[in-house]
């Protein structure tokens, strides 16, 4: 291997503005979530490939030379990372005991992790290899936690088949990719969510490639090359929802009152529009307290909006009412009809406010944190960095 050791991590997103209306050809913005998923990889001589999950209590070892059977017909290359190369998945789904009916998370996620391996190494002899994966992000909550899992397999698994360099020097802490670097970390991290996902817009692990914020419209993600970091309390209300069933409640509510839905749909492509030429302000000028007038009155148009599209929930007006008690604005982010919501905080805003306001989440039965939007993308860190992380999380494995 060309690595012996490397530590990646990648961000997690949110939709800032957007949800629902991208469907329909609008403008969504997506943005980078302060909370991460970790990856450390390590060569070893056991003659084994092991992969630990501990946030799904998950650890999978294989012998290389069953590997290698797998392996021995591969015809996926770097060069292929646009497409799934659809015998090598056959074989792995039946390795791995995946069938239709049997989509668990741990499943989709060691078959994401054998594919890009085999993909990479598969054309040699495969090396032996641990690697463990723990993530700051909840599963399952509409945060993308797959996409910054797959960003974190490719970055990892190409740094160490050679396919790209190791970006950190002598002395640095973490450091990034060039651009031709990122867009191949990209590719294969979207060959892991189809995996996972089966038809993912790409907005994930787009996100988790390059962090800050990216404007999507009509498939076309366009990342924005400077936005200011955000303070946040993102807010799980535990509530679980089905995006499918939510999406086509907005296309049937349209197909309802056409004349009604469609003005909402324009308004919310404004929203992101005003958004995004605010942030773009932020960054360009001093950032002053009606910039952040503007999008507090965003954020509470953005979620009548999402209401009168019919993917509102009891348990999200629950949030916006205790956090604007506290003189916070929130919205649902993603799917809505449950899962999470985001709340703004202003710079000047007192620690005391935050901190009962998280408690008062909490006593709804909430899971609620403090963290911040716009961070960096992938990246590599040198392992002191993130050593005390993993001990703290998880403790010595």
């Amino acid at each position: 291997m060309h690595v012996q050791h490397c530590i990646i991590s990648a961000p997690g997103k949110a939709i800032l503005h957007g949800e629902h209306a991208v469907v329909h050809g609008k403008v969504a913005l997506a943005v980078s979530l302060n909370l991460r998923t970790y990856l450390e990889l390590t060569a070893t001589s056991t003659g084994k490939v092991s992969l630990d999950l501990p946030n799904i209590d998950t650890f999978l070892s294989w012998d290389v030379s069953e590997l290698q059977l797998l392996a021995a017909d591969s015809s996926a290359t770097q060069e292929e990372s646009k497409r799934l190369d659809p015998e090598l998945l056959r074989r792995l789904r039946e390795f791995v005991g995946v069938t239709n009916g049997n989509l668990d998370t741990r499943s989709m996620a060691t078959l994401a992790f054998l594919y890009i391996f085999l993909s990479l190494f598969g054309s040699g002899e495969l090396p032996s290899l641990s690697v463990s994966v723990w993530s700051e992000l909840p599963t399952g909550a509409g945060l993308g936690s797959s996409a910054a899992y797959s960003v974190c397999l490719a970055a990892a698994l190409l740094t160490a088949s050679g396919a790209i360099p190791a970006p950190l020097k002598d002395a640095a802490n973490t450091a990034r990719w060039c651009q031709e670097d990122m867009e191949l970390i990209n590719s294969w991290a979207f060959q892991g969510e189809k995996i996972i996902h089966g038809n993912p817009s790409g907005v994930d692990n787009a996100v988790g490639t390059w962090g800050g914020m990216l404007r999507f419209l009509s498939g076309k993600i366009i990342p924005l090359s400077r936005v200011p970091l955000l303070r946040i309390l993102l807010t799980n209300t535990k509530v679980p929802r089905s995006t499918k069933l939510l999406v086509a409640g907005v296309k049937d509510r349209l197909n309802k009152f056409p004349s009604i839905i469609n003005p909402v749909l324009d308004s919310v492509d404004a929203i992101s529009c005003t958004c995004e030429k605010t942030l773009a302000e932020m960054t360009s000028e001093p950032i002053t307290g009606e910039h952040y007038n503007v999008l507090e009155e965003l954020i509470d148009i953005n979620q009548s909006q999402l209401n009168v599209l019919g993917v509102g929930h009891p348990s999200l007006d629950t949030l916006c009412r205790v956090t604007l008690t506290h003189g916070l604005h929130s919205k649902l982010t993603g799917a809505g009809g449950g899962g999470c919501g985001i709340t703004l905080l202003r710079p000047e805003t007192d620690s005391s406010v935050v901190l009962h306001t998280i408690q008062d989440l909490r006593d709804c039965g909430y899971d609620c944190w403090e963290t911040s939007i716009g961070g960096p993308g992938v990246q590599q860190h040198a392992p002191p960095s993130v050593r005390g992380e993993i001990l703290e999380h998880f403790g010595p494995r």
